[in-house]
């Protein structure tokens, strides 16, 4: 699906022979919107090998939150941990990486269309402009019945990420995933 006014984000640098840990990264839910993965929501920011001298290769998985006190960060960093544990790599470091921060452009095309398919309509516009974190879109694309009459009903839905709308056409409500 194409999203008007989004600007494409770039994908975090894949260097060879990490492949089967994205995929593993892949299969890790968010907590708070499990049908999209962490990899989905844009927040591995890179899986990296690291050389040591004499010693073997150290892992470095590297996540942003989506935003400075997410209450969801512990929960995903204890989730990555699960994952790669499992998998063998218990001696991998988890990095919590600042800046850039997490931007809503990062949402991969792929958890774009899971979340409009879960009922949240995914961000319409991208955020490269500070000015679009100051106002609402003028409408958003009901996930349910595809109208774009709709309406904000609050600022706040049911996570600080997302705003709660309604829509005119079909009268059924749904959460706005917020640019950020």
């Amino acid at each position: 699906m194409n999203w008007p006014g989004r600007a494409q984000a770039a994908e975090p640098a894949r260097q060879p022979g990490t492949e089967n840990i994205w995929a593993l990264l892949e299969r890790v839910p968010d907590p708070e919107i499990p049908v999209l993965s962490v990899v989905d929501l844009g927040i591995v920011r890179h899986v990296e090998w690291e050389a040591a001298a004499g010693n073997p290769k150290i892992l470095h998985v590297g996540i942003t939150p989506t935003y400075s006190g997410c209450p969801a960060t512990e929960m995903i960093h204890q989730s990555v941990r699960r994952a790669l544990d499992a998998a063998g790599y218990t001696d991998a470091l988890i990095e919590q990486v600042l800046a850039p921060p997490w931007s809503s452009d990062w949402l991969t095309e792929a958890g774009r269309q899971k979340l409009a398919a879960f009922g949240i309509a995914p961000p319409e516009s991208a955020v490269g402009q500070p000015r679009h974190l100051l106002r609402a879109p003028a409408s958003v694309t009901c996930p349910h019945c595809g109208s774009r009459v709709t309406k904000r009903v609050s600022e706040f839905g049911s996570t600080p990420c997302k705003a709660h709308y309604r829509c005119a056409a079909c009268l059924e409500p749904f959460d706005y995933f917020k640019c950020l």
